[in-house]
């Protein structure tokens, strides 16, 4: 956008009190479309309302810039009404690839969803799950015995992999983290670091016995039988940052924390 046209900007919020107080006035200074309509989606919560308007915003290509309103904020930038239009035309860019899910379940049906930060497995009941691990159709890990797995994009390594004692990706590094939930059998096994090339390929079992389901970041689907995984670079999402504050920074910073 040039300074001579006003963007067109959707304003989001977590709706909360300060987050709503806090949309209409910026709404009387940029205005309010549909994220449809939108050159900048601003979304004034915490990293889940950011991650929520992600996916709204992924199908336009819409960029996306946060002010936090939640408890962490790691993708957000700090709130200030002030000179908002410069803040946004002269934002850091930040590209984001997602991951595709692609499941099949035990009715046989299969479904699909896209994950930006993680596709995870979690077991659904007290036993544990047992699952194959292929990588490019090669069998890595015949049995894990675990509580899940989750595979990470560099954004989302900071998340619930970073928890799960997976490593830190930087953000412009072609690599997935692959990541065991409570591991017991291999338990000394850590996980890998994975080309962002990779398919990688669950297969559950004793799946009636014993069910999981997987989550690609707020998409589940339960009793789960296989489940492929890989980057899908047909779709995209663009992150802003003010100068300085940008998530290559972040994520840096993140890995001298203790």
């Amino acid at each position: 956008m040039s300074g001579l046209a006003k963007p067109r900007v959707s304003v989001v919020t977590n709706e909360t009190a300060g987050a709503d107080a806090a949309a209409a006035g910026l709404r009387k200074i940029l205005g309010d479309v549909s994220i449809e309509e939108a050159d900048y989606v601003v979304a004034l919560g915490g990293d889940g309302l950011m991650l929520q308007t992600l996916h709204l915003a992924m199908k336009q290509g819409t960029p996306v810039y946060g002010m936090n309103f939640g408890s962490v904020g790691f993708m957000m930038n700090d709130f200030s009404s002030a000179d908002i239009i410069e803040r946004l035309e002269s934002a850091q860019r930040t590209k984001i690839y997602p991951l595709s899910m692609d499941v099949l379940d035990a009715s046989g049906q299969s479904r699909t969803a896209l994950a930006l930060n993680e596709v995870s497995l979690f077991r659904s009941t007290h036993q544990a799950a047992k699952i194959q691990i292929s990588v490019d159709d090669e069998i890595r890990l015949d049995e894990l015995i675990c509580d899940g797995i989750l595979l990470s994009t560099p954004a989302g390594s900071t998340a619930y992999n970073l928890s799960a004692h997976g490593p830190i990706l930087p953000i412009e590094a072609p690599l997935l983290a692959l990541t065991p939930i409570s591991p017991f059998r291999p338990r000394r096994w850590r996980g890998a670091i994975l080309s962002n090339a990779a398919r990688v390929r669950f297969v559950l079992r004793e799946a009636d016995k014993r069910p999981v389901s997987a989550v690609a970041d707020n998409i589940e689907i339960k009793n789960v039988r296989e489940v492929t995984v890989h980057e899908d670079r047909s779709h995209a999402v663009t992150l802003l940052f003010d100068p300085g504050k940008s998530l290559e920074e972040r994520v840096l910073s993140e890995q001298f924390k203790f």
